[in-house]
Formats: C-alpha cells, structure tokens, sequence
C-alpha cells in the first residue's frame, strides 16, 4: 500500500499546520460541482483538457470510482465532460481510480492510470485508448502495462519521438514506450533516491529524500523537469532537473510549500496561449479536506534562468486568457463558478446542468456582449413546473436585464427551447444565471446562446 494510506490518520493531525478549508470568492477551485483531485492537464488542439481523479462525497479514505475530464480555451471557463473512463473500464481491476495522465500520439489518447489488480490485490497501471480527448476511453490491453504495487503514472514524449512512463511510491519507476504507447521495451528501471537529486528528508530512516509520489515529467528549453509531490504528510511540491530524460536528477527546491487544507498534493504544469500555469489541489470547497479534494491553477513565469518561482495557492485563479463569446451556443456545463448546481449525462449527448433549486447559480467570465444583445434562448427541461433563468451582469444580485421563463416540459429530458429579450447586455460583462422558483428541483438546463436579433 502506498506510503500515504498508511499513515492518513497521522496526516490529519497534521491539517492544524496548514490552511483551513475555506470557501473560495473568486475563481478557484476550477470545478465546484464536485470534489476533484489530481490535475493531468494536456494541451491539445487550441484547447486545455483537465483530467482529474474524482473524490466522493464524504469520503473519510481515497475513495474514488472514475475520472474526470473539463476543458477550457480562456483558462476561466470550464466545461464539464463527464468521466469517459471508470474502475469498471478495466475487466481486471477492483478499486481505486487513482492518479493518472493523458498523452496523445498519431491522433490517439492514451490515458495511464493506477488501480487495483483484483487478481493480486497490488496497485497496477493500466492504459486506455481514445480517438479523442473526451474519450470514450477503452482497455487498450485487457490486463495492467505493468505491475509493481506503485501508483501516481505520468507520461512524456521526447522531442525524438520516444516516449516515457514514469511512476512510484515509495520508489521512482520508469519505462521505455514502444511507439505503439501500449508496450514497453526493456524491464522497469528504478531510478537512484538519492539525496543530490531529490532533497534531504530527516525523521525517517526508510525514506532518505524528498520524494514521495505524484512524479510530472517535462522538457522545456533542453532541460527535464520532474515536479513531485514531497514528503508525506503534509506534502508540499518540490522539481528536480536534468540534461536527459532519465537523469542524473538535481534537486532544485520547493515550489509550492505546504498549504491548501489537504494533507496530499499533486502538481501538473503546461504552456498555453504563451502563457505558463501550474495545476495542484486543495480543500478549498466547503466540505473540503484530505479526501474531498479539489483541483485549482495558477498562471506564473519561470525565472530567467528556468527555475521556479514560489507559488501560493488563490482564491483568484488563473486570468482569463480573451473572452468568451456569448452569441455562439455554450454548454450551461461550461461555468467560472457554480453555486448549488450539480451536472448529469444528457440524452441529447454530452452533459447538462440539473439539481436547479431556487437561488443558485452560474457564472461565466468575461463575456462579450460588444454592442449589445438583443435576446436570449436556452434549452430546457422540467418535470415540474418550471421558474426562470434571470440574466444578471457582475455579480449573482447584479443588474438584470432579461429573464426566461421555464414552463414544465414533461420530463427531465424533455427538451425545448425558451427565448427572452435582453436589455442592457454590452461590453464585456461577467454573465450570471440566476435561477429562481418554487420549491424543490425546478428545471434543467443543456445549453444557451445570445442573439442580436429580438
């Protein structure tokens, strides 16, 4: 068993030493409709693809069934996918749907993840195939890539084109990938702990350094970088660098210290529209902890000789990189925030937004209205007998300038659409959807769209 599930109940003392679970005001964490864990963001196609590992509600252990995917093109607003990939993906696997991350090669996902092997009871990794981003993701092999007890895979593509599976705890474990991404050649090569290459650790006679899980390995300017979470528990986040993709390992520092109300953290870093961001999780949400978790950004530049800057969790979040466009038809899935809501498969495809009751909320960020909009429409769906979608502009009680009423459609998958005029809409403007009605679950929602036509 991993080092962290050994010791959990330890760790939670340790949660008096670091940041309270609080409410986050502004833009993080990036999902709030459930609790999320393990940030594997990949850049693909215009795009960021967020995979993440997903926490149950009231877990008390790392109780976790499936994955999770959400996208974004402005890093502010994130639409929700829903999980194309699940424990049950897997014939041979029994539990624990931990750590893992996506890489795309000749136009084929391939997502490397931790479970349990039912037929041994140790940790696995398995590897699933897609034709895209969002899956859906199936077994690639039918039985684990490889075997060893160890968890936390992360995957790298060098510039040559060959390819690098790394994983561990309490080692560091790497392979060589075939091109096919589903073989490897060679056996498991353990890579040194050594105290030049990952930091000194005091206090613990079995473990030496630093190191303790969730490895992220990438290239940036000639130089690897291996960002891990350090020292259980709580951890903070630590990288090493090196001139070759396995080595020899230098330590570098600390580049998030420990804080964030969860006793683990798992760090995933990417470039976007020229910008650099930095992926972890926390307990921020209300609920939150060392098992409900949630995953969070923040944008930041390296220093001039590639090191790392210290950097803190927010509430702020990454800027909005552009804006969103109000007149295209969006997923109501695809929020800054969301305040009471929850999301579920839509039988028109893709996810929508349900669980409505009266006084929550959507908001998404930066909206360009230009000149101004004339109407609004949205589809809808209730079993009940509806309410209203109020369109409010900088703030959930913000000024209102239309309002759609939402009839009862006969069921929860009952689609139609309902259209509204809108007065006041210009500019740039944070859009808020506010719901309101009677009691009880009102109505659902699976996309909208502005018009400059009434």
């Amino acid at each position: 068993m991993p080092r962290r599930s050994l010791f959990w109940l330890v760790s939670l003392l340790c949660l008096t030493a670091v940041l309270a679970p609080t409410a986050a005001r502004a833009d993080n964490p990036v999902v709030q409709t459930i609790y999320t864990a393990d940030p594997a963001p990949l850049v693909h196609d215009g795009r960021v693809y967020l995979y993440t590992g997903h926490d149950e509600d009231g877990s008390t252990n790392f109780t976790m069934k499936d994955w999770r995917v959400f996208s974004s093109s402005d890093m502010a607003n994130w639409t929700d996918h829903g999980s194309p990939l699940s424990v049950e993906t897997f014939s041979w696997a029994s539990a624990n749907a931990w750590a893992g991350q996506v890489t795309e090669r000749n136009g084929k996902f391939y997502w490397y993840v931790p479970v349990t092997n039912a037929a041994t009871g140790r940790m696995a990794i398995g590897v699933a195939v897609a034709d895209s981003p969002l899956g859906p993701f199936q077994d690639a092999l039918g039985h684990p890539l490889v075997e060893n007890g160890e968890i936390d895979p992360t995957v790298f593509i060098d510039d040559n084109g060959q390819a690098y599976l790394y994983w561990g705890n309490p080692n560091l474990w790497y392979v060589t990938l075939n091109e096919d991404m589903t073989s490897y050649s060679g056996s498991p090569t353990q890579i040194p702990l050594t105290t030049e290459g990952f930091g000194s650790r005091t206090g613990n006679p079995d473990r030496s350094t630093l190191y303790e899980e969730g490895p992220w390995v990438y290239k940036r300017n000639g130089l690897y970088y291996m960002v891990f979470a350090a020292e259980c528990c709580s951890e903070f986040i630590a990288y090493s660098t090196a001139p070759g993709p396995t080595g020899p390992w230098t330590y570098r520092g600390t580049i998030m210290p420990r804080e964030g109300g969860s006793f683990t953290n798992h760090a995933g870093v990417v470039d976007y529209k020229g910008n650099s961001y930095f992926f972890y999780h926390n307990g921020a949400l209300p609920g939150g902890g060392g098992f409900t978790r949630s995953v969070a950004v923040e944008g930041f530049a390296y220093n001039a000789d590639g090191t790392f800057p210290t950097i803190t969790m927010s509430s702020a979040g990454a800027p909005q990189v552009g804006t969103l466009n109000p007149y295209v038809r969006q997923e109501a899935e695809t929020s800054a925030w969301a305040s009471g809501i929850e999301t579920q498969p839509s039988s028109e495809g893709g996810m929508n937004v349900g669980w409505i009751e009266n006084g929550d909320w959507i908001k998404v960020k930066g909206a360009a209205f230009g000149a101004g909009a004339a109407s609004f429409t949205a589809r809808v769906a209730s079993q009940t007998t509806g309410g209203r979608i109020e369109l409010r502009l900088d703030g959930a009680d913000g000024p209102q300038v239309g309002t759609c009423t939402v009839p009862g459609t006969g069921g929860w998958q009952t689609w139609v659409n309902v259209s509204c005029p809108v007065h006041g809409a210009a500019g740039t403007r944070d859009l808020y959807l506010k719901f309101a009605g009677g009691s009880g679950y009102l109505f659902n929602v699976n996309s909208w769209q502005f018009s400059t036509a009434p």
